[in-house]
């Protein structure tokens, strides 16, 4: 991974008192912001956010307490970027999973105070020889991030190839909940859900989907805002979103968590994953000149 300047950025993209870069954990580059109405933080890594707490809010990106920071690792936590497939490639094993966007450099395009006092950052993908081996298509990646009273994440990619072009692709979000036994999440009722956990059966959301085991579910047609109602906290996450039709809810529960490493002890307990998708039978097809955009929008609300 090559040196990174942060006297540059700073000169070039830091805002006094709101945007500064630094070396973060694993000699990561870090961008923190912080503004009169919420903190957050962004690896360039990955083009990763890792926090984000409205003022006078807990956080409501969960990062694990044992994540692990290094060049080409992926972060348990935040909001991982899965691009340009979703789960395992469809004809190579040997590629990662979710794809490469996670664990590779981005890089900075713009930072800006809005009038409204929040703070808009955009970050770009950096393609290289080994992401041209593994995605041989001419496609542009951007993430524009808005840090204010509510966050959000706009996920935009264009197809700049002559060919026709699949993508799957998810915001792998992690909310941090209070206890993930107490919490309902509303939205998915009568929605067809791929269960994973049981051999990907087709089966249908009834009421809001509750958690007591290991959960790994792809519901599908799911357009609706999702609400993560959690009573400890006494808040509830608005989850809208656009250009998704299929939302990921994931907890991995108590051995396979144990398994992972990175979880943390007890980590299950307060992380859900309610992931803004384009997977399973909502894969996205781009032709040639066109864009996507995957955009979603988190807010808090009193329970």
């Amino acid at each position: 991974m090559s040196k990174i300047d942060y006297s540059l950025l700073n000169e070039r993209f830091g805002l006094r008192g709101e945007v500064a870069f630094k070396e973060g954990a694993g000699g990561l580059g870090v961008v923190e912001v912080s503004n009169s109405h919420a903190t957050a933080a962004l690896v360039l890594q990955g083009g990763h956010l890792i926090h984000w707490a409205p003022r006078s809010q807990p956080p409501v990106i969960w990062l694990s307490r044992a994540a692990k920071f290094g060049p080409g690792k992926s972060i348990r936590g935040g909001v991982p970027v899965c691009w340009p497939w979703f789960g395992p490639h469809s004809g190579d094993a040997s590629l990662p999973a979710h794809g490469f966007a996670r664990t590779i450099p981005w890089e900075v395009t713009a930072t800006q105070t809005l009038p409204n006092g929040a703070t808009r950052l955009s970050v770009h993908l950096v393609s290289s020889d080994a992401t041209r081996a593994a995605w041989p298509y001419s496609t542009e990646l951007m993430l524009h991030i808005t840090v204010g009273t509510t966050l959000e994440m706009d996920l935009v990619t264009r197809n700049a190839s002559n060919e026709m072009v699949a993508l799957g692709q998810a915001l792998h979000t992690y909310f941090e909940v209070g206890d993930v036994r107490r919490i309902k999440i509303h939205g998915l009722g009568g929605c067809e859900y791929i269960d994973k956990v049981d051999g990907c059966a087709r089966k249908v959301q009834s009421g809001p989907v509750t958690i007591a085991a290991e959960i790994d579910r792809i519901y599908l047609g799911s357009t609706a805002d999702c609400l993560i109602d959690d009573p400890q906290l006494r808040r509830r996450i608005r989850i809208a979103k656009g250009g998704s039709r299929s939302t990921v809810v994931w907890n991995p529960w108590i051995e396979k968590a144990a398994r992972m490493g990175d979880l943390g002890e007890n980590g299950y307990l307060n992380m859900v994953c309610v992931e803004s998708a384009n997977a399973a039978d909502d894969v996205v097809t781009l032709a040639p000149g066109t864009e996507h955009r995957l955009w979603v929008r988190y807010a808090v609300e009193g329970l």
